[in-house]
C-alpha cells in the first residue's frame, strides 16, 4: 500500500528550477516571434520567475545564462531575487555564439580560442561565488561536420584538459554539471554526444562532476529512464533539463509529446532516491508560439503530475510481481499508477501549502500578464543572444 502522507510530503518539498531564457523571446532558425510584456533585463526575468513560484509553490530558483544575463552586480541581483521569494540557481555557460567558436570552443584546434572559452567558464565560477549558486552547467556545441575535419581523439584530450582546469576552480559545495547532445550543431561527430562520454569525463574529474540529462537530447527510441537509473545507481546524476520532443531537440513543454515517458523517468528518480539526492530538476524550453509564463507554469505542473504518479506506484506489489515473474501483473501495477488522476491530490497539496488548486487559473486572474504588457514598453526585449 502507498503511504499517502509520505506522497504528499514529497510533493510539498519538490523543487523545479525555471530558466531565465524561457521568459525571453525565442524561436526557430526561421523566425523569433516577439511577445508583449517579455522581460528586457535579468531583473524582469527574475520577477516573472517569482510569479511562477508564487502560484506553483515549487519553483524556488531561476537559472541564469551568461552572457545573456550579464549584470554589473551579481550579488545585488541575488538579493533582488531573494526579496521576491526566489533564489538564483545554476549558472549556464555559453561557448557557442561567438564567431571564434565556429570550429569549436574548448575542443577548438587553436589554443587561443580554447583559452578564451576556458576563461569564460572560469568567469562563470566567479559569478557562482557572487550569487551563491551551487551548479555550473556546461553544454558544448563542439564537434565536426566532416570526416577528417579534425582529430577525434585530440578533441577529447582538449576537452579533458579544459574540464580539469575548471574543475579545480570549483569551491566547496559547488558542482560541475556536464550535458550531452547526440547531434546539432555538429553533425558528423559531436564531442560530448552521449551519457557515456559525459560520464567518463565526470568519473575522471571527481565527485563534483556530474551528468545532466536533457530529455530532448536523445535519438528516437532511446530508453532515457535506463540512463537515469544507471546514473543514479552510480551517484552521477547531477540534474535534468526537462523538455519534450517529437523529432529532435524540439524544446517543447515537458510532458507534451510523451507524458508516459516523463512518468517512467520520474519513477526511476523515485526508485533511485533522486528526490533526496541533490538532483537538479530544471526546465529548458523555448516557448515560441505560446505565452511564456503560463507555459512555464504548465510545465512545472506536468513535472508535478508525473512525480505524483511515480510516487503512487505500489512498490511492494510491484516487487512481488517482479519476483514471481508475473509480467502482466507487474506491468499492471505501473499502469495503474500512470492512469491515476492525480489532479485532485495535487489540489489538496497546494491547498495545504496555502496555494490555489489551479495555478494556471490563479495566474490568469492575478493581472500580472496585463501589468507587464503595460509596463514593459520601450527598451529591447530579451531573447537569444541578449
Amino acid at each position: 500500500m502507498t503511504d499517502l502522507a509520505a506522497v504528499k510530503a514529497a510533493l510539498r518539498t519538490q523543487a523545479v528550477e525555471t530558466p531565465s531564457w524561457a521568459y525571453a523571446n525565442s524561436g526557430t532558425r526561421f523566425k523569433v516571434f516577439a511577445q508583449p510584456g517579455v522581460p528586457r533585463d535579468p531583473r524582469e526575468k527574475v520577477a516573472d520567475a517569482a510569479k511562477v513560484h508564487e502560484f506553483t509553490g515549487i519553483a524556488p530558483t531561476v537559472a541564469l545564462h551568461i552572457p545573456w544575463d550579464t549584470v554589473d552586480d551579481y550579488a545585488a541581483l541575488a538579493k533582488y531575487a531573494e526579496e521576491r521569494g526566489v533564489r538564483l540557481g545554476a549558472i549556464n555557460s555559453n561557448t557557442f555564439q561567438d564567431d571564434d567558436y565556429r570550429l569549436g570552443s574548448v575542443c577548438h584546434p587553436d589554443a587561443a580560442v580554447r583559452r578564451k572559452a576556458v576563461r569564460h567558464l572560469l568567469d562563470c565560477v566567479d559569478i557562482m561565488d557572487a550569487t551563491g549558486s551551487r551548479d555550473l552547467k556546461l553544454w558544448f556545441a563542439d564537434g565536426t561536420n566532416y570526416p577528417g575535419q579534425d582529430d577525434i581523439r585530440s578533441r577529447q584530450e582538449r576537452l579533458s584538459e579544459a574540464l580539469a582546469e575548471v574543475y579545480e576552480r570549483l569551491g566547496d559545495g559547488q558542482r560541475m554539471l556536464l550535458e550531452y547532445k547526440f547531434f546539432e550543431p555538429a553533425f558528423y561527430a559531436t564531442d560530448v554526444p552521449d551519457w557515456g562520454t559525459a560520464y567518463a569525463h565526470c568519473l575522471k574529474l571527481g565527485p563534483k562532476a556530474q551528468v545532466v540529462v536533457d530529455t530532448g537530447h536523445h535519438a528516437p527510441g532511446t530508453n532515457i529512464e535506463f540512463i537515469v537509473a544507471t546514473l543514479l545507481r552510480e551517484g552521477r546524476l547531477g540534474g535534468f533539463d526537462f523538455n519534450s520532443r517529437f523529432y529532435a531537440d524540439d524544446d517543447l513543454m515537458v510532458g507534451a509529446a510523451d507524458p508516459f515517458q516523463l512518468f517512467r523517468i520520474m519513477y526511476e528518480v523515485v526508485r533511485g532516491g533522486g528526490l533526496d539526492a541533490g538532483v537538479a530538476f530544471m526546465l529548458d524550453q523555448c516557448h515560441n508560439i505560446e505565452a511564456k509564463i503560463p507555459a512555464i507554469i504548465r510545465s512545472v505542473m506536468n513535472v508535478q503530475e508525473a512525480t505524483a504518479k511515480a510516487l503512487l506506484v505500489d512498490a511492494e506489489a510491484l516487487a512481488a510481481a517482479q519476483g514471481a515473474g508475473d509480467v502482466l501483473g507487474a506491468n499492471a501495477v505501473v499502469m495503474d499508477a500512470f492512469s491515476t488522476d492525480v489532479r485532485p491530490l495535487l489540489g489538496e497539496v497546494r491547498g495545504e501549502m496555502g496555494l490555489e488548486a489551479d495555478p494556471c487559473g490563479a495566474y490568469a486572474r492575478s493581472g500580472w500578464q496585463e501589468r507587464i504588457v503595460l509596463e514593459r514598453v520601450g527598451g529591447v526585449q530579451a531573447g537569444w543572444g541578449a
